[in-house]
């Protein structure tokens, strides 16, 4: 028996282009399957890998403004993954850190959700969402305080729907469970660390490069800069790009989007990259650790899996953590880098990031394919 594979993911347009979209070219790299989406804009850009291929979408296709942010129509967003027929296919891989997993299937369909977190601004993240939105205040307020309430609960039913979950890292993984008590395989996302440079000599600068969104505390980090008097670079574009520039003292420059050509140089040179987001997982402190780079991070979620601090690994530590979001733990943790600069071994960073390279997802997420699929054909 051939089974027949479609693929599910929230959204794709040239500007999603994270860790979630990558594990979907992954995905596509060794199975073959149909595609489809909430939104398509890829299929049409000539710079995509997925130009001119034939991928399924939604209604909310054709509403104003959905290709710079089908978030916007969020109450439309379950109801909208619901509508996509999937009958036709035997196996559904779904991708999912918003609404993807909770397509409808039939009993003799199998779901198989990779999920890259259950969605934040409903769970873990709805208060920083409230509180740094206008839609958090007054009527309005109560309004997205009832639609986050239904949406809590739609994605909880929604898990019911699938029948086997991974999760990106055991932080995740712990995530899922608390969410919607379900247990999940961790197989951690393909990082494509051949793209980075390994260098060995470093120039006096730290990094940072991030999305430019309150959640993953960029201004943190320039505040505690600004202290310290160290250089920064800051890499990345968002809703906070204005602010982080009035903010940023002459030690700080912050350089706003960029080309990989030009990241992939910072990341190489830098003498450390620093981080004070909670990530479910982190590329890129991966990607620095390919280039050699040691990292500063707050020590919670997904980093606690991909960095070794130095204080605990003398012989292979990649890094070191803080352990509060705050400009006076992190001014600490750049202070005790500093101690610690001529122990760190940028090989032993290289060898760090090779555990989490395309090759490895590979092995791991066909096997617990095929495993499932193996009991699906016994059913």
């Amino acid at each position: 028996m051939v089974l027949k594979y479609a693929i599910v993911h929230e959204w794709l347009t040239p500007k999603a282009t994270g860790g979630s979209e990558l594990v979907v070219r992954e995905i596509l790299r060794h199975i073959d399957a149909e595609l489809y989406a909430l939104i398509d804009f890829e299929s049409t850009n000539p710079e995509s890998y997925l130009y001119e291929r034939s991928i399924g979408t939604t209604f909310l296709q054709d509403f104003p403004f959905a290709r710079n942010g089908v978030q916007k129509y969020l109450p439309f967003l379950p109801i909208a993954i619901e509508q996509l027929d999937l009958r036709g296919y035997d196996v559904i891989l779904s991708s999912s850190h918003t609404v993807a997993k909770g397509v409808i299937t039939t009993p003799q369909q199998l779901h198989i959700c990779y999920c890259h977190a259950p969605m934040r601004f409903a769970w873990d993240l709805t208060f920083d969402y409230l509180a740094s939105s206008t839609m958090g205040r007054g009527i309005q307020g109560i309004l997205t305080r009832y639609l986050l309430h239904r949406l809590r609960q739609w994605d909880v039913l929604s898990a019911n729907r699938v029948d086997y979950f991974i999760a990106n890292s055991k932080h995740t993984a712990t995530r899922i469970w608390r969410c919607y008590r379900r247990r999940a395989e961790v197989i951690y996302p393909p990082v494509n660390i051949e793209r980075f440079t390994f260098q060995e000599k470093k120039e006096d600068f730290y990094l940072t490069v991030s999305r430019l969104v309150s959640y993953k505390k960029v201004s943190l980090i320039v505040k505690a800069f600004n202290e310290l008097g160290r250089p920064l670079v800051v890499i990345g574009t968002g809703p906070e790009l204005k602010k982080l520039r009035e903010m940023a003292g002459p030690n700080v420059q912050v350089l706003g989007p960029q080309p990989d050509a030009v990241v992939e140089k910072y990341m190489a040179q830098a003498k450390a990259f620093v981080y004070a987001a909670c990530e479910d997982f982190g590329i890129a402190l991966v990607e620095a650790q390919a280039c050699g780079t040691p990292v500063i991070a707050y020590g919670a979620g997904g980093a606690r899996e991909t960095v070794r601090d130095i204080r605990e690994y003398a012989d292979t530590g990649t890094g070191l953590f803080f352990s509060a979001q705050s400009e006076l733990a992190l001014v600490e943790a750049v202070k005790t880098f500093e101690a610690q600069s001529g122990n760190f071994n940028p090989e032993m960073a290289l060898k760090q990031a090779v555990k989490f390279g395309p090759i490895i997802f590979e092995k791991r997420y066909l096997a617990f394919v095929s495993r499932c699929s193996s009991r699906f054909k016994l059913r």
